[in-house]
């Protein structure tokens, strides 16, 4: 009986030693997401980065990434430069993956964390599909860009912040507004 004890708590031994040296504690929220994750229709992915004229020369953030479907896409398609901002640890690590999975690590970069805290003022191009208060909240981060930075915003637009174009795209019989600005002069 000794001798049986002995081998069932090496076998113990070695599986949590196993668990513990090639799992990684999975990163946390930070605070809760204020926005749900709605990841974007390809069609709109598309009238967003056409509407914005995105080329291999910008750098785009996508705030809110999700699964990194905008950067992942403008690299892709235009060989631009990208960053995705996301709260949520499991967006970034299937945004990760889904980039290398593409084909474009090389180009784009999923940071975990806050829209409001992170430095995104490098973009050229911005993208984001949040919600009205979060879009509202984020505006003078925005509008504090340099001139000429390009925002497409999916559906939502940021009040009395008239925008230059705005197209209309139904999906599935759902109507689905692109918003899309330049950030003035000062």
């Amino acid at each position: 009986m000794p001798h049986r004890a002995s081998w069932f708590a090496a076998i113990v031994v070695v599986l949590v030693f196993a668990a513990c040296a090639g799992a990684q504690a999975p990163q946390q929220l930070t605070k809760p997401l204020d926005v749900p994750y709605v990841p974007t229709d390809e069609k709109l992915v598309d009238a967003m980065l056409n509407v914005a004229k995105v080329t291999k020369n910008d750098i785009l953030y996508d705030l809110g990434s999700g699964d990194g479907r905008i950067v992942i896409t403008a690299a892709k398609k235009f060989g631009t430069r990208g960053v995705g901002i996301d709260l949520d640890p499991v967006r970034i690590a299937e945004a990760n993956e889904n980039a290398k999975k593409a084909g474009v690590t090389h180009l784009v970069k999923f940071i975990q964390g806050d829209i409001f805290e992170q430095d995104f003022s490098e973009a050229t191009v911005v993208t984001m599909y949040l919600l009205p208060d979060v879009n509202m909240k984020l505006r003078p981060k925005v509008l504090a860009m340099k001139p000429g930075t390009r925002v497409v915003s999916h559906n939502y637009d940021m009040g009395d912040w008239k925008p230059q174009q705005t197209l209309n795209i139904p999906i599935s019989d759902t109507p689905h507004q692109i918003y899309f600005w330049v950030v003035p002069k000062k």
